[in-house]
C-alpha cells in the first residue's frame, strides 16, 4: 500500500544543530527573549528523587518537574514509535464511542434502524440488540482504519525519524525525557510555500499525562518557529477528547474550523466504512507575525 505521510496527529520537522548555530547571536537572543515573554517557562523546581516508571511516586510528580525537552536521538527511535503507537491506539474507542456524539445524523440513522427492526420483528429483544450491534461495528471499523493509518505512519516518517525530521532544514523532532526515559514526543515540519510551520506527532505516555509535559513540548515547537522566523504555526487533529483541544487553546492556537469529510491514510471510503466510521478533523493556527 502506497502511503503519503499521514496527518491524523500533529506532525512537525526539526532543524539540525548546525542550523541553530547559524543564527546571529543578537537576533537569536532577541527572538528567544520574545518567546519567553509569550510562553513563560515552567516553574523551576529542585531535582526530583529517582522514581520508578509507572510507580506511585511517578504519578505524584509536580507539573513539569524533572522533565527535559531535547532533540531526538537515533537511539530513541523505538521509544518514540512506542509512544506514538500507544497514543494512536487510544483513538479506536474514542472515535467509535465518544466520537458518535459529534455526529447527530449518524445517531438519527442508528435510531431509525432500531425502529425499523422493531417494526419488522415486533421483538423488543432484537430491537435492544441493534444498538449493541451498531456499536460493535463502529469499533470494528474504527480499529480497521486506525491500524491502516498506523501502518502508513510506521512505514513513512515514523520509520526513520532521523531522516524525515532531523536532517531537512526547517524540521525537527523533540522528546520529553523523565528520569532517563522518553515519555513524550512532538515534531515540527516547515511549509515554505506559506512560511508556516506544522506541529504534529504530539503524544505523551499515558502514565505521565496531566503534568505539563504536552504543554512544554508545544512551547518548544512555538519557540523553534519564532526563532526561525515562521509567520504562523498550524496543526490538524482528529482528537475527540476535550482536553486535547483545551491544550492547543492554552498555547494560544485559534480554532480555524472543522470538517467531517477528512480522508485518513488507509480509508477505503466503502459504504460500510462511511456508515460506521466518522472522524471530525479540526484545524488550528497560531499567528506569530503579520504576513
Amino acid at each position: 500500500m502506497h502511503c503519503e505521510p499521514p496527518d491524523m496527529v500533529c506532525e512537525t520537522k526539526i532543524v539540525a544543530a548546525e542550523d541553530h548555530e547559524a543564527l546571529p547571536g543578537a537576533k537569536k537572543d532577541a527572538l528567544l527573549a520574545a518567546a519567553g515573554a509569550m510562553w513563560p517557562p515552567l516553574p523551576a523546581a529542585p531535582p526530583p528523587e529517582p522514581q520508578p516508571l509507572g510507580g506511585a511516586g511517578g504519578a505524584g510528580l509536580p507539573e513539569g518537574r524533572g522533565v527535559h525537552i531535547r532533540e531526538f536521538r537515533a537511539a530513541e527511535q523505538e521509544a518514540a514509535c512506542r509512544i506514538f503507537y500507544d497514543g494512536i491506539m487510544e483513538r479506536i474507542p474514542n472515535t467509535a464511542f465518544r466520537g458518535l456524539r459529534q455526529h447527530p445524523r449518524t445517531q438519527l440513522l442508528y435510531a431509525l434502524l432500531a425502529v425499523l427492526c422493531f417494526v419488522l420483528t415486533r421483538s423488543l429483544l432484537l430491537t435492544c440488540l441493534v444498538p449493541a450491534g451498531l456499536l460493535g461495528l463502529r469499533y470494528y471499523y474504527s480499529r480497521k482504519v486506525v491500524l491502516a493509518y498506523l501502518d502508513c505512519a510506521l512505514h513513512t516518517d515514523m520509520a526513520d525519524i532521523e531522516q524525515y525530521y532531523m536532517k531537512p532544514p526547517g524540521s525537527c523532532f523533540w522528546v520529553a525525557v523523565l528520569d532517563g526515559n522518553v515519555v513524550g514526543i512532538v515534531a515540527a515540519r516547515a511549509h515554505e510555500a506559506d512560511n508556516t510551520m506544522e506541529l504534529l506527532r504530539m503524544s505523551v505516555d499515558s502514565r505521565f499525562r496531566g503534568k505539563g509535559i504536552a504543554k512544554a513540548l508545544g512551547r518548544k515547537v512555538l519557540e523553534f518557529a519564532l526563532v526561525h522566523n515562521y509567520s504562523a504555526v498550524v496543526l490538524g487533529t482528529t482528537a475527540v477528547k476535550v482536553a486535547a483541544h483545551k491544550l492547543y487553546e492554552s498555547l494560544g492556537f485559534r480554532h480555524m474550523g472543522s470538517s467531517d469529510h477528512h480522508v485518513l491514510p488507509g480509508m477505503t471510503l466503502s459504504l460500510a466504512e462511511r456508515l460506521f466510521f466518522q472522524v471530525r478533523y479540526h484545524r488550528y493556527r497560531l499567528q506569530l507575525r503579520e504576513e
